[in-house]
């Protein structure tokens, strides 16, 4: 009888391992990847290396961004939120997976009973009125053959869901760096703009006390010293907005370290934070295997592809085992003897006759979502080809830009100063030295925000092109 029972379950064992899995196994679309990104200065072929191979600290080089970044990979909401994320999605193939293997349980028991000499039944003579009763062994709970690989599909989708999970996580963490650079970058502008403020609201104060000595000493006008106040005023209203600026972007900032707002600790001044000497974009075929959220949607696919076998596997026949093998006795002192020995072996088996449509149904669902998933990776990929060149025109042009800007401001700068002599001097009109105060002013905060413009030109062309979630 042990023999037999070995024989049944090797053959169980052999079905097991020897049955075939129904479905396509995945395999990754054709993707029609450009030779170069468009707005690409040089040919990527010549330097496939590129920005985003770099450690996100090896780009943003300011101590204080550093030490902010690093806070909110640890406290910020949304990484914590991934990170959790990823436990939920491991745990899930722990359970699915524990399905393709037999669950076996232990179990033992012993009752004591004791009959009443008084009862409405008597105990006939010479019985033992104490009788003890004990049962132990291993029971094997309903194990299903995975003869189609239904279960090994779901252990696939399960699998390729983990995988997206931790792939979603390093797109958290992508986005994250950049969002933390950018507020930080944006905080240094501030800073620069309130600084050129509080300079053009010092110059204008002093030019409005010249004119008004020229308006006492009989040079100048009322006129002169209204629109001499009127710059005083302008440059004083800016500065209270600015500083609401700073500190709604500290509170922002604040946020994304996991936070309560707080000022911020600022390192290098936005004008020495220089942007890396070189910003390759590489080749545009690294680009799938860097992005995580390109990654994480090729893994949304293989799920969706692993949920079509699953569903096709309904249309066969499920075959499950359940098992006991134990000893049971009416007396402890024989429960491990030959006779008390117990066993049971029962396969079973199930096929799907008739249930209106449900099982197709099932299959056209699980293919159509196949097809949205598809669909869904195809976006997510044309979409990071779009970001990368959009942001590599826009750096360029940006460089372009305040290097124009620069010659700007160094003209009305030399521009200002001729004016205000030339007034002090009664060469020139007071219009002349106010249009190129006014004038200056307008080109040194545009020159500081070109400056931000383009150092968040580097940030977003950091994360368009998948960095920041190397560690």
């Amino acid at each position: 009888m042990r023999t037999h029972r070995g024989s049944l379950l090797s053959i169980a064992a052999a079905l097991a391992v020897a049955g075939c899995t129904v479905g396509e196994n995945y395999r990754r679309p054709d993707i029609a990847a450009p030779v170069a990104f468009r707005g690409a200065p040089a040919d990527p072929a010549a330097d496939p290396v590129s920005l985003a191979d770099q450690k996100w600290f090896e780009v943003f080089d300011d101590e204080h961004l550093q030490s902010l970044i690093r806070t909110a990979l640890v406290r910020n909401h949304s990484a914590r939120d991934a990170v959790a994320r990823v436990e939920a999605a491991r745990a899930a193939l722990g359970i699915t997976r524990a399905d393709q293997f037999p669950t076996v349980d232990a179990f033992a028991s012993a009752a004591a009973v004791r009959n009443s000499a008084t009862g409405s039944v008597p105990v006939p003579e010479g019985a033992d009125r104490t009788n003890t009763a004990g049962t132990v062994g291993v029971s094997l709970l309903s194990f299903e053959l995975d003869l189609w690989g239904r279960l090994r599909r779901a252990t696939e989708a399960a699998r390729a869901d983990l995988l997206a999970a931790e792939y979603n996580r390093k797109a958290v963490m992508t986005t994250l760096v950049s969002e933390v650079a950018s507020a930080y970058f944006n905080l240094l502008d501030l800073d620069m703009e309130l600084e050129i403020a509080r300079r053009t609201l010092g110059v204008r104060q002093d030019s409005l006390e010249l004119i008004r000595n020229r308006e006492r000493g009989g040079l100048g006008t009322l006129l002169d010293v209204r629109q001499g106040e009127q710059l005083v005023y302008g440059a004083e209203q800016v500065i209270p907005a600015i500083e609401q600026l700073i500190e709604q972007t500290e509170n922002q900032i604040s946020l994304l370290v996991g936070g309560a707002p707080h000022a911020i600790p600022r390192g290098r001044p936005l004008e020495e934070q220089k942007p890396p000497p070189a910003v390759p974009a590489g080749l545009p075929s690294s680009l799938l295997d860097r992005r995580p959220d390109i990654q994480a949607a090729e893994q949304n696919l293989v799920a969706a592809n692993a949920i079509v076998g699953v569903a096709r596997a309904a249309y066969f026949p499920r075959i499950s085992l359940t098992g006991l093998l134990g000893f049971q006795s009416d007396q402890l002192a024989g429960l491990f003897s030959g006779p008390a020995r117990v066993w049971q072996f029962v396969p079973q088996i199930s096929q799907p006759i008739f249930n209106a449509g449900r099982l197709r149904s099932n299959v056209n669902l699980a293919r159509a979502q196949q097809e949205l998933a598809l669909i869904e990776y195809d976006r997510v990929i044309q979409t990071a080809f779009r970001e990368v060149s959009d942001v590599l025109v826009q750096y360029q042009k940006v460089r372009e830009i305040r290097g124009k800007q620069e010659l700007l401001v160094a003209t009305l700068r030399d521009r200002s100063r001729m004016s205000r002599v030339r007034y002090a001097g009664g060469i020139d009109p007071l219009l002349n030295a106010l249009d190129a105060e006014r004038d200056l002013f307008d080109a040194e905060l545009t020159l500081v925000q070109t400056r931000r413009n383009e150092l968040l030109a580097v940030v977003q062309l950091y994360r368009a092109l998948g960095g920041g979630w190397q560690q």
